[in-house]
């Protein structure tokens, strides 16, 4: 890019805004000299900042704005590969606000001569009172990049009053009429640019939020899918828990078996039998009173995982989340599936939906899963399916599509005329 700086017809700047304020003002050597990386901005480092170009007359009056993006890397350096021709694009701009010069030549976002550099501009705001364009004019009607003044012909004559006097009326009232004009095409001007800006503003704003609430719809379902897994894990431990709590039923019931066999034997045996047989029912007591402990133990074990399965599935979201959000405002989400249409799904469902929507889609039908399967793929693709001569291949042959669901029949309705 070649910006010419002081120039017969005017100056060049360009100013580097901050909000609606401008923050930094340099001529356009100085600007050149950024983009050549002699110099860097600290202060800018790692910074899209939003830029203006400004053509500026010999008499201090804005004649164009090129509202453009450059990028600031982490060194403060502008991008080496910025190559946005302003100064022509600046020349080929449509028609803006009156600066006090007339309507200046505009480029932005919403007003870009060339399409491929849109993308790189930025639209201003036309708030009336406070905006972009009353801020530029304010900062160069100021005056900091101390450009000179040039004085032309015109100004030094000296203005004489003329008067209407002589001026047939019809005259008078044509001009009249036609500065009228200029006036209400200048503000329809204005009105659509600032109807253009504000489409503009509304569509980052859309995409913004649904930039955000897709992130929050993934961050979502990557929490749905770590509590099912921790759930998962708990189902199978509770299963091991219940294993193990089966085994242990057995080994007391064999114990106990064992002890009334010693009670038993000992009150038949003789008396010196007697005393071993009290001893190993002692020993099977103290066996049987373990064996309990770890049974109660090991039944506070599945009680403690029954607890825990129920908070995983009970656990509400968060509350600054979206999906919370939706569920305190009742809010409801729309699924679509063919033979269906639209699905309204309260919030109680969507852990059901997105677990099978094919299946809750087909639950909506009255049908069975592979029913409704059956009937999507005849649906989306209405050919015969009957085996065709070689294997593993269909006759193909169209047949008439079956919009309802309910309405389908299998080996009938996908069956041309000579298979059915």
């Amino acid at each position: 890019m070649a910006l010419a700086d002081p120039s017969e017809e005017g100056y060049s700047a360009v100013f580097l805004m901050d909000g609606i304020e401008v923050a930094r003002q340099m001529r356009a050597t100085e600007f050149d000299a950024f983009l050549d990386g002699y110099v860097g901005l600290s202060d800018l480092a790692d910074t899209d900042v939003q830029a203006v170009f400004v053509q500026i007359g010999p008499d201090l009056l804005v004649r164009g704005l090129v509202f453009f993006r450059i990028y600031f890397d982490e060194e403060g350096r502008a991008d080496s590969h910025w190559n946005i021709p302003v100064e022509a694009l600046a020349m080929k701009g449509s028609a803006g606000p009156d600066m006090g010069a007339g309507p200046i030549r505009l480029v932005c976002r919403s007003l870009c001569p060339e399409k491929r550099y849109q993308s790189e501009l930025w639209d201003p705001d036309m708030t009336p009172g406070s905006n972009h364009f009353q801020t530029i004019r304010k900062a160069v009607t100021a005056n900091h990049l101390k450009y000179k003044r040039k004085s032309s012909s015109d100004d030094e004559q000296i203005p004489v009053l003329r008067t209407a006097l002589g001026k047939p009326d019809a005259e008078v009232a044509s001009q009249e009429a036609r500065a009228q004009r200029n006036r209400l095409a200048h503000m329809i001007r204005e009105q659509r640019l600032r109807i253009k800006t504000l489409q503009g503003a509304h569509r980052d704003s859309l995409a913004a939020m649904q930039r955000e609430q897709r992130l929050e719809h993934r961050a979502w379902q990557e929490k749905m899918t770590e509590l099912e897994r921790k759930l998962e894990r708990t189902r199978l431990d509770a299963k091991k828990v219940k294993k193990r709590l089966e085994r242990r039923d057995l080994q007391v019931e064999e114990l106990r078996q064992q002890l009334d066999e010693a009670r038993a034997a000992a009150s038949e045996a003789p008396q010196g039998m007697e005393e071993a047989a009290q001893a190993e029912v002692v020993l099977l007591r103290e066996q049987l009173e373990r064996k309990q402990r770890e049974l109660d133990s090991m039944g506070e074990l599945t009680r403690e995982l029954e607890q825990a399965l129920n908070e995983a599935r009970n656990k509400a979201p968060d509350e600054d989340s979206l999906i919370r959000q939706l569920q305190d405002q009742k809010v409801f989400l729309v699924g679509y599936h063919a033979g269906v249409g639209h699905l309204t799904l309260p919030y109680n469902d969507l852990r059901r939906y997105f677990e099978n929507p094919t299946g809750y889609a087909a639950e909506k039908c009255g049908l069975s899963e592979p029913d409704y399967r059956r009937w999507l793929d005849h649906y989306e693709n209405p050919v015969c399916r009957a085996p065709g001569k070689k294997k593993g291949q269909t006759c193909g042959q169209p047949v008439l599509r079956i919009s309802q669901p309910g309405e389908f029949e299998a080996g009938v309705h996908d069956r041309c005329d000579d298979h059915r």
